[in-house]
């Protein structure tokens, strides 16, 4: 223990010299950090402020009345901090991340090159028109690129991540119902039991009545299920493709077409749209709109490196209900947007937010379309979807795949069954990878496959990582079926925190430092 209280890594006792506890709880270069909060040391501080000038306050009794409670810290022990922490992150730049593109895809230094340049990293929303001419004609050209790529006219940049995004093609074919008078008549919404979970959140958020479409043994739309539910009341099916048990619905021209035949649209979810990219235009499939989640596809950060972008891109049929502001104009003729829609955009549904999107994500976006070109992309897709083949081809046989005929697209999916009988959970595997430095995959999703691990290994990874990769979970396959229990139900043993108590953690969850209470020690 530490002299707070804190219990060091917990190391095996039948190893000496790892076992040895260290009077800091480091370990050599990698050290045992404390909250910055309780590192607080009053009176230290990193730069001197001028005095604050006398000045009568107008917050009347919402004036501040004690410290603010941040810690005061000299600079060189913040560096430190920040440095020290920053060596306990797992990211693409350590290793392979399983999660794939979902989470974490490669992120060229290009990009970021780029999106710092001053004519893009400086502008504001405020500007006038005329002075941000280029930006309108980089997004422009995204637009196209985006508009090239899906074989789908219309497209929308303010959407702010993929949930967003399908908010607002379910609101474009809300406005396309209520235009054609059925919006009141047109409650259901079909959406498979793999889908992502925002799908049914978003459709019921907007008044839809959701149903389930059964998957077949193939992890697929059943389309003869999918049919029978079909009717006058339907207005759309939410589907994602390649679907989220890693395969291409190949069915899924027969399912525009049946949903098209009552009049219903198409929303296809682009989540992965990185496995097509290139190869397979989702409007020569018969979708009406779909998302794109830029940081999937085409490589924006996701998560800390946000905010994000999620377009949407349109239909014929659904272009006219695109959110405002829509781009006009041309090269020659200058760009301008159409920000009202008694100006020229009267059927839009309206705004989404603010202003039109994020800038930093548009930069980035195309910067990683124009340096790999059309023919770079394919191949990026094409990559992927072999890398997860491999991965799938080289574990098959130590590890369960639920659908296991045919190839699989740039997910490999596997279940729990290879588990089985030997007290050995999906968790307990993925928590043994972190001892072997890498982090889970995805895990207990989709929700169809019981224990399912999702592994996603993207277009980025040379041979060398993914066989590296394959081998240690081939070991620790073999690990299971032995029953060695230490290993995993114990992982990790050499993260800096052993594994949590996961249950209390989500009911109890501590989300606020503060400080101890001293106890006051009686008198001898």
């Amino acid at each position: 223990m530490l002299k707070d209280g804190r219990p060091t890594r917990p190391l095996p006792a039948n190893d000496a010299a790892i076992a040895l506890e260290t009077f800091t709880g480091a370990r050599a270069l990698e050290q045992d950090e404390p909250l910055i909060f309780e590192m607080n040391s009053p009176g230290a501080v990193g730069v001197d402020l001028p005095s604050k000038p006398d000045a009568v306050s107008r917050l009347a009794n919402l004036a501040r009345g004690e410290d603010i409670g941040l810690p005061s810290l000299a600079e060189p022990t913040v560096v430190r901090h920040y440095t020290r922490i920053s060596r306990l992150n797992y990211g693409i730049d350590t290793g392979l991340f399983p999660l794939g593109s979902c989470t974490m895809k490669h992120n060229p230094r290009l990009n970021e090159r780029m999106a710092r340049l001053p004519g893009f990293a400086d502008l504001h929303p405020m500007q006038p028109v005329s002075t941000i001419q280029g930006a309108l004609e980089l997004m422009q050209r995204l637009k196209n690129w985006l508009s090239v790529l899906t074989g789908m006219p219309g497209v929308a940049l303010p959407p702010g991540a993929g949930a967003h995004g399908e908010l607002c093609g379910m609101m474009a074919i809300k406005a396309a119902l209520d235009a054609r008078g059925e919006g009141e008549t047109r409650k259901r919404v079909l959406a498979p039991a793999s889908a992502h979970g925002t799908n049914p959140a978003t459709a019921a958020m907007l008044g839809f009545k959701v149903e389930e479409i059964p998957e077949n043994d193939k992890g697929r739309v059943d389309l003869d299920a999918f049919k029978s539910m079909l009717g006058e009341d339907v207005a759309a099916i939410m589907l994602t493709n390649p679907n989220t048990c890693g395969v291409f619905e190949n069915d899924i021209k027969a399912i525009a077409d049946a949903i098209h035949s009552i009049g219903g649209f198409f929303y296809c979810d682009g989540a992965n749209f990185n496995a097509i990219v290139g190869r397979v235009r989702p409007g020569d499939l018969g979708v009406d709109a779909m998302h794109i989640n830029l940081h999937k596809t085409f490589s924006t950060p996701h998560g800390g490196g946000g905010p994000g972008a999620g377009p949407v891109v349109f239909s014929d049929a659904l272009a006219p209900f695109a959110p405002i502001p829509w781009i006009t104009g041309d090269d020659e003729a200058g760009f301008n947007l159409i920000e009202a829609r008694n100006k020229g955009a009267e059927n839009s549904f309206g705004r989404m937010k603010g202003f039109h999107g994020q800038m930093g994500m548009f930069t980035r976006a195309l910067t990683y379309m124009l340096s790999h070109g059309a023919d770079g992309l394919m191949q990026a897709s094409g990559d992927a979807v072999l890398a997860a083949n491999y991965v799938k081809a080289r574990l098959q046989d130590v590890m369960s795949a639920p659908f296991g005929d045919g190839p699989c697209m740039h997910e490999a999916l596997f279940d729990e069954s290879f588990l089985k009988d030997t007290g050995i959970t999906t968790l307990d595997f993925s928590k043994a990878m972190i001892d072997e430095g890498y982090h889970p995959m995805t895990m207990y999703f989709p929700l169809v496959v019981k224990g399912a691990m999702l592994i996603e290994p993207t277009e980025s990874e040379s041979k060398e990582s993914l066989d590296r990769f394959i081998d240690c979970l081939r070991f620790l396959a073999e690990e299971a079926k032995e029953k060695n229990l230490d290993r995993f139900q114990q992982a990790p043993r050499f993260a800096p925190r052993r594994r949590l108590d996961e249950t209390q953690a989500a009911r109890k969850p501590i989300l606020r430092w503060r400080p101890k209470v001293q106890e006051l020690q009686a008198a001898e």
